[in-house]
């Protein structure tokens, strides 16, 4: 979507979307076949049961958009926004995270404790078991303090295992890390990492779901999940993972996504390496050092830049000083993958040079 595409959202179009959001049955693809039939998610509410029919939506959509229990859902929600670090992401709007936008199956809104902004900085998930041996926890830690010193955000799914030990490395060395729930913001779990939830949104990092605020643990909701984890994300690494493990679930996703997948070998007598074997053998690249998951994207890190001009001549900076971007609309107008010019921004940022913005990027006037 470009940049012009990007109208704002009054507040009755938000609460009708909040509406719409809790209403069951209706996941990304209807919520989305709603707002292009009708033009808007006013429209929709209002609109009568038999043209919701006309769309082949089910009929328990239809009767509930009107309900108490929907409208008391979507006032609670828009009272949860007028907090401070709380926040909500939309599919067509431009603080909308640019990479996941481009998955098929986008989340059309977004909860976010924390900084949302993080979401546009190249991503590297990690994933693992829950019940992971104190070498994999290690394993983990290790690789995700690597990681986030050299610039990357560390995402995972806040879960026990793997998933909590990467999160946490990345906020012991000073870097950003992202959650993402299978359950509502309010409805956290497990409650076990709530403290590392809470230290996350809290240090400059985010936790978010696509689930309403009081959505509850249930099991189909994490493969689900799994999908915004690898979508948010450059790749996928999966350190320690059994054949049955829901990690597997996020590699697929990630390969069907065109996201790179990594996996980190194992004794061929521990049931933890044997998913990752498995990865291995359907292609998953072999990694042993963060060097092998750097050359695989070194063409993102490093990018040429005219030896004969000054470096403000950058390319991505002469776009910005003409006007603010969101990050894919640099992408559009540069020519540049999408992953490349993440990249190339955290390298501006870093060095002083650009700065993002609600979701847009700016150039620094020195």
């Amino acid at each position: 979507m470009s940049l012009s595409a990007f109208a704002p959202v009054s507040p009755a179009e938000l609460e009708a979307r909040l509406r719409l959001h809790r209403l069951p049955e209706l996941g990304p693809a209807r919520f989305k076949k709603l707002l292009e039939a009708f033009g808007s998610a006013s429209k929709a509410i209002s609109a009568p049961a038999s043209a919701w029919r006309s769309l082949g939506l089910p009929l328990a959509c239809a009767e509930a958009r009107r309900s108490s229990e929907i409208r008391d859902g979507a006032s609670h929600a828009l009272a949860w926004l007028e907090r401070p670090g709380q926040h909500l992401l939309m599919w067509d709007q431009p603080d909308y995270p640019a990479l996941l936008a481009e998955i098929s199956d986008a989340p059309p809104l977004l909860f976010v404790a924390g900084d949302p902004g993080i979401l546009e900085k190249p991503q590297l998930a990690m994933v693992g078991s829950r019940r992971a041996s104190r070498p994999g926890m290690d394993t983990a830690a290790a690789f995700s303090r690597s990681l986030a010193g050299a610039g990357f955000v560390i995402t995972s799914g806040l879960a026990l295992g793997i998933d909590a030990a990467a999160h946490q490395a990345a906020l012991d060395v000073g870097g950003r890390t992202v959650g993402v729930l299978g359950t509502g913001l309010e409805k956290f779990y497990p409650q076990r990492n709530r403290r590392l939830a809470d230290a996350m949104s809290a240090s400059g990092s985010a936790v978010l779901s696509e689930f309403p605020l009081d959505a509850g643990p249930t099991a189909s909701n994490f493969p689900r999940r799994n999908r915004i984890i690898s979508g948010l994300s450059l790749g996928v690494l999966v350190v320690e993972a059994s054949i049955a493990s829901g990690s597997l679930i996020t590699a697929r996703l990630a390969a069907e996504q065109g996201r790179e997948v990594y996996a980190i070998p194992g004794s061929i007598h521990h049931p933890g390496a044997k998913g990752c074997h498995q990865l291995i053998r359907d292609g998953a690249v072999l990694v042993e050092t963060i060097e092998h998951i750097l050359e695989a994207l070194r063409g993102w890190q490093r990018l040429p830049l005219s030896t004969a001009t000054p470096a403000v001549t950058h390319p991505l900076l002469m776009l910005l000083h003409a006007a603010p971007h969101t990050s894919e609309a640099l992408s559009v107008t540069s020519g540049w993958a999408l992953p490349k010019v993440l990249a190339a921004l955290t390298e501006l940022e870093m060095d002083g040079r650009a700065v993002c913005e609600s979701g847009r990027w700016f150039a620094r006037v020195s």
